[in-house]
């Protein structure tokens, strides 16, 4: 069985160090044959999405959503400061039920995602997530919840990432 979460088709990325989290027992690994000294965050943050507020459903699931997103993006570098982010939400059929034919608010999806990375990637930095000064965001109708989470990346402004194995080398 195949344990790498569900990639969007077509992704690509290109002129990047990338840091890359496959799943939540992965190891972060770099890709170095890029010509920028930047670094990219990309990680797939598996589990069913869910708003910060305006549960329906499981009362629970909002907050297992919180710790995926916490516990799975844990090994990131943490970034220093202002950073593009562009944000996928992978939803479920559930998520779209007859009165929001087009789903959920993507605004409250995004409220939820910002606060659990405020717990990781962007703990260290002045104002949390704050330093996000562009945002793209969308979401996907995918047809199980095998496939939900959300495809994060995160791209810093100069050399704004820092991470415990770039300082150490």
């Amino acid at each position: 069985m195949n344990n790498r979460p569900y990639v969007p088709q077509g992704f690509k990325v290109a002129c990047f160090k990338v840091a890359c989290l496959l799943d939540s027992t992965s190891e972060l690994f770099y890709a170095e044959d890029c010509m920028s000294d930047d670094l990219r965050i990309v990680v797939m943050i598996s589990g069913v999405p869910y708003a910060r507020n305006k549960p329906r459903g499981d009362i629970k699931a909002p907050k297992s959503w919180s710790r995926a997103i916490a516990e799975q993006t844990r090994h990131l570098p943490r970034i220093q400061g202002p950073c593009s982010l562009r944000v996928t939400f992978y939803m479920p059929p559930d998520k779209y039920p007859s009165d929001l034919p087009f789903g959920p608010d993507l605004d409250n999806y995004l409220k939820r995602l910002l606060d659990g990375l405020n717990e990781t990637v962007f703990r260290d930095v002045a104002g949390h997530d704050s330093c996000v000064v562009h945002l793209e965001a969308r979401k996907e109708r995918v047809e199980d919840n095998k496939k939900s989470g959300a495809h994060i990346e995160i791209v810093p402004f100069e050399s704004t990432l820092v991470s415990e194995e770039v300082l150490r080398s």
